[in-house]
């Protein structure tokens, strides 16, 4: 292995993500390189519209504005680069915006942007030729907001070679940023899969800010100073091995279980992870604890990427809104229940008395009387509850007019009833995704820097089979004596998150000795049942025994997901710390050992 390491500090998980990250890495981080991921689906159609108003926006304005006019002298100083996607939709803006923020700092920064990934003016001929959803079939609306296909990290890495100190992008996959500076800094070639995953892994840990440094960490007792909380660093060998770490001195934890959590985060087949660069495998990964906040992980497997770029668009369908009221006092359930079904049906009345269309849908969720359990809620009385009413219509104004009888319900229906006042919602766009996939040959990445510019085309992929791929073989427990119930918290940690309308939940054995007896209680079939309440689909079941982890993909599961959800969670972030609960039989023994 060759000694040379480079740190990569992660900045930004989202698009409002905390400015003190980048603060914090540049100070005590020791970096190579801040990256950022600033982009969601709705993210780009909010960009989109920005842009449609205003030519020189599009892109994540404070990331100009704040991030890097508090920190780019420090990042010059101590000669880090930046990569970030923060281009959003109009990145060569982005860039334009960095230069004049680095001549007005009396800064020599020479600053590179990769476009390519718009492709809304091909639009009418990928109609034409019959493109549909890849998930579920439907054929093109009529219109879209943005419709961007995911570029890879070679365009980085080449405009790295040509001695850029930042590089902006559009629509990359988040772990690109990472794998970019991977590929520079080691000379992978496009046939090294197995580094490339293993740049892509180490992207995929640090791309969500403190999500694999204690943010959201199951056990979450033992990270604390949250306030100051350590962003993740991955310490990067030219193997593709890596090790996370957070900055000295900060809050959060870095161990095994924190980056497995994070590993198992928004990934549907762990076999089958496409990028547009490499095919990962991460079913054998090795996580090992190397000293305190310190977590080295390898044995990362990849194989030849695809011959199709996933392209992700955006459409609007109508219009929604949700409010939210607070209810206290006796039977404080009871009463938010039978304020929402009156003003339901007083608003259906309305509807109809107008001649308009009713309501395309509308959700009701008591929040304190545990509405996200359904079946498996505790029914305990409760005194305070937020009452969330959410609906969905083609025309502003009646959402605006069920905004009214909620409000109006304060002085004619239910005693107790309060709220934070001057916070009153409006109506917003529905934002609808749409995912499709194009040949790779058809989109051509071009990295633009120094008023030069130059198209980095794809290397060539093929078609993956996954009837080909060979699946893990693991015996289940064996049967014991007699056996009692503990929850399944007891046995794992999990992590889950949301892939479109889809939802995943990694569920982490604590132990090796563990992983068979949950594999055994936790099929599909359980956690489906388990689930019923909140699905349409089906529950796909992989195995992860590298780390002794299993990954359920519960399909429709999220009531659209994102932008398009009238939920309380539509991104399906609770859904693990509801399955944690569910009763798994253990040997006698072993609950007892459990239960010290």
């Amino acid at each position: 292995m060759s000694e040379k390491t480079i740190n990569i500090g992660g900045a930004s998980g989202f698009w409002g993500d905390s400015n003190m990250a980048a603060h914090q890495l540049v100070q005590l981080g020791n970096l190579d390189y801040l990256v950022f991921d600033y982009l969601a689906e709705v993210t780009m159609s909010i960009m989109a519209r920005a842009r449609s108003n205003d030519p020189e926006q599009g892109y994540a304005l404070d990331f100009v504005t704040v991030v890097l006019k508090n920190t780019l002298k420090a990042i010059a100083e101590k000669k880090i680069k930046v990569i970030s996607n923060a281009g959003g939709v109009n990145p060569e803006a982005c860039g334009r915006a960095i230069e004049d923020l680095a001549a007005e700092l009396g800064l020599e920064l020479t600053v590179a942007t990769v476009t390519g990934d718009d492709i809304v003016d091909r639009v009418e001929v990928l109609r034409s030729n019959g493109t549909q959803e890849m998930f579920t079939g439907e054929e093109m609306p009529q219109s879209f907001m943005s419709v961007n296909a995911y570029l890879g990290a070679f365009p980085i890495a080449e405009a790295l070679d040509k001695g850029a100190d930042i590089v902006v992008t559009g629509r990359c996959v988040d772990s690109a940023v990472t794998l970019g500076a991977c590929i520079h800094e080691f000379g992978w070639n496009a046939d090294e899969y197995h580094k490339l995953a293993g740049g892509s892994l180490a992207g995929h840990i640090i791309e969500c800010g403190a999500q694999a440094s204690g943010g959201l960490y199951t056990d979450w007792e033992e990270s604390n100073q949250w306030e100051n909380v350590g962003y993740p660093i991955a310490t990067m060998n030219a193997d593709g091995s890596f090790e996370v770490s957070k900055p000295e001195g900060t809050g959060g934890i870095v161990n095994r279980q924190t980056v497995a959590e994070q590993l198992v985060y928004e990934i549907a087949d762990p076999q089958a992870y496409i990028l547009p660069d490499v095919v990962c495998d991460f079913s054998q990964v090795l996580i090992e604890d190397v000293a305190e906040n310190r977590a080295r992980v390898s044995n990362i497997l990849g194989v030849k990427p695809t011959n199709t770029l996933k392209v992700s668009a955006t459409w609007k369908d109508g219009y929604r809104i949700g409010a939210y009221i607070t209810i206290r006092g006796m039977d404080a359930a009871a009463k938010a229940q039978k304020v929402a079904d009156a003003v339901l049906k007083r608003c259906d009345g309305m509807v109809k008395q107008l001649g308009a269309p009713p309501f395309s849908e509308t959700s009701v969720e008591v929040l304190g009387a545990e509405a996200g359990y359904g079946p498996h809620a505790i029914h305990v009385q409760t005194r305070e509850v937020v009452l969330k009413v959410a609906a969905k219509h083609p025309v502003p104004a009646v959402l605006m007019g069920l905004l009214r009888e909620l409000t109006s319900s304060a002085t004619s229906m239910a005693p107790g009833i309060g709220g934070m006042g001057g916070n009153r919602p409006k109506p917003s766009p529905v934002v609808r995704l749409y995912s499709f996939l194009v040949d790779k040959e058809t989109v051509v990445p071009t990295v633009h820097i120094n008023g030069d510019s130059w198209q980095v085309p794809f290397s060539s992929g093929q078609a993956l089979d996954l009837n080909a791929i060979v699946r893990p073989t693991l015996d289940l427990a064996q049967e014991a004596g007699e056996t009692v119930e503990v929850p399944l918290v007891k046995l794992a940690h999990g992590r889950s998150g949301d892939k479109g309308a889809d939802a995943n939940i990694g569920i982490i054995a604590r132990k090796p000795e563990y992983y068979s007896l949950i594999r055994k209680e936790l099929t599909a079939e359980r956690v489906r049942d388990y689930f019923s309440y909140l699905m349409n689909g089906d529950v796909e079941r992989y195995d992860l025994p590298g780390i002794h982890a299993l990954n359920f993909v519960l399909q429709d599961s999220l009531g659209g997901g994102g932008m398009n959800s009238l939920r309380n969670d539509p991104q399906g972030k609770a859904y693990a710390q509801i399955l944690l609960e569910i009763p798994i039989s253990v040997p006698a023994d072993l609950a007892q050992q459990l239960n010290q």
